[in-house]
């Protein structure tokens, strides 16, 4: 019969909890703050830990280091239990070797499922040979208006959706394996790839982003690799690539799924090797970097389909972390917004008003087809408007409404009646690329193809029409 450890300053939640694994076949003792649960386990060996994060007399971080220290996190997995499920704490307790992190209410199918994964693992973990974890430093959630760096993208959010982000990102930044981002465009891809890379062992070294889709294929290789004077025509000198910048760091590839298929097998051998050579070079050259990649793209469509290597994809997708859509995170669209507003506030210096309670429910019943990225577009703009005032409902109602009448549908030709001749050709130009956009699922690439146009001319159209 397995044994838990249970380790909370709750006497009424200690009791509940001891009930609900007894009952489920396990045999549980108790402790009430981390020394206590410390001095037990000089005694007792349990299968498994549950241990709140905030005790008076030592939490759950202290209890994890102290764990961490004496290498007891490789014999026992701990699941941290918590009433203030922040993702920051939540990610802070993955890097210091926490098996996962609910919070509370407790949901009683999922901790019991949690408890019983947990349990399961050690089990198959005690059959190999198991290497100590490392632990990294939390650098990149601190608040950089406090520490008077000015506000810069962060990972914001506490819901349950969000805060396994913050959990994969806790995994994986400390290894060196290749990361692939999955969700619908403005998600945080390179808000997410950012973090990883400032907390990993890399972050003193280069953090390099390419667009994969914003360039044509004959500049996008010499962007990646580099080219030797006279290697085509305008190369009047040799220029290092992304790939040499990034030595020692990380390279970012966004929209990697719009690689031409030509240069898949030089990137597979980047990540494969380490090695390249310029283009028009013959010179082998070395780049430790490291590649997080990121789509909105069905990558295993695209293989089947034979558009996209499939060893590549199995390359790039050795972890994969989901980026949820802004509407599967509801509770989050307020504390985004309010970072939105405060970092608006800061480099106009201006005070942060707030939101008054009607434009918070505006905003939270919004659906937000363009994610985080569409909601910081709306508060810019809703904020512009306020002129330094408190955010009212009818400043968000009328960017809702604009949002709403950009949408692709039907185009109204007598709304641009009258028109100056410029508004009306950018009305339907906004239309056809909306609809081209809405056929092709957001997929960049195949919009430009079916518009007939290049994707660096589309991309050019997005930005001056305001299309997110």
């Amino acid at each position: 019969m397995s044994e838990v450890l249970i380790v909370d300053d709750d006497h009424n939640f200690r009791e509940t909890l001891q009930e609900l694994l007894s009952d489920a076949g396990y045999q549980t003792r108790m402790a009430t703050n981390a020394e206590e649960g410390i001095a037990m386990l000089q005694a007792m060996t349990p299968d498994l830990t549950l241990c709140d994060w905030k005790m008076p007399g030592g939490g759950g971080e202290q209890f994890l280091k102290s764990l961490q220290s004496e290498g007891l996190l490789t014999t026992m997995p701990v699941i941290i239990l918590t009433a203030h499920g922040t993702g920051p704490n939540a990610m802070q307790a993955m890097q210091l070797g926490a098996y996962d992190f609910i919070t509370k209410p407790l949901d009683i199918d999922l901790a019991l499922t949690t408890v019983a994964r947990a349990i399961r693992h050690m089990e198959l973990q005690r059959e190999v040979e198991v290497l100590r974890q490392q632990r990294f430093r939390d650098s990149s959630l601190h608040d950089p208006a406090e520490s008077g760096e000015g506000l810069k993208p962060q990972l914001i959010g506490n819901s349950p959706a969000w805060i396994e982000v913050f959990k994969n990102i806790g995994r994986v930044a400390t290894t060196d394996v290749s990361v692939l981002l999955l969700g619908e465009s403005g998600t945080g891809k390179e808000v997410v790839a950012r973090a990883i890379h400032q907390n990993s062992a890399r972050s003193h070294r280069s953090f390099i982003i390419l667009n994969c889709a914003a360039l044509p294929p004959e500049l996008l290789e010499s962007e990646l690799f580099g080219h030797e004077r006279g290697a085509f025509t305008g190369a009047v000198a040799q220029k290092r690539g992304k790939f040499e910048a990034a030595d020692g760091g990380t390279i970012f590839l966004d929209e990697i799924g719009e690689l031409p298929l030509s240069l898949q097998p030089k990137l597979l051998r980047v990540l494969q090797e380490h090695t390249f050579e310029r283009v028009g070079g013959t010179a082998s050259i070395h780049a430790d970097v490291r590649v997080i990649a990121a789509t909105n793209r069905q990558l295993e469509e695209d293989v089947e389909q034979k558009t996209f290597r499939a060893d590549l994809f199995y390359r790039l997708n050795a972890f994969t972390v989901r980026l949820p859509p802004l509407r599967k995170r509801q509770s989050d669209i307020l504390p985004l917004a309010e970072y939105f507003l405060a970092r608006y506030a800061q480099r106009n210096r201006l005070p942060f008003t707030g939101f008054s309670a009607d434009a918070i429910v505006a905003l939270q019943n919004y659906s937000y087809p363009g994610n985080v990225r569409e909601l910081e577009h709306l508060i810019e703009r809703a904020a512009v408007k306020a002129g330094g005032r408190a955010i009212t409902p009818d400043l968000i109602q009328e960017e809702l409404a604009r949002e709403k009448s950009a949408a692709p549908g039907i185009f109204d030709a007598q709304a641009v009646e009258g028109m100056p001749f410029h508004e009306a050709v950018a009305s339907w130009e906004r239309y056809l690329i909306q609809q081209a956009l809405k056929e092709s699922h957001g997929n960049k690439s195949d919009a430009a193809r079916r518009l007939g146009i290049h994707r660096r001319l589309l991309y050019e159209k997005l930005a001056q029409l305001g299309i997110h």
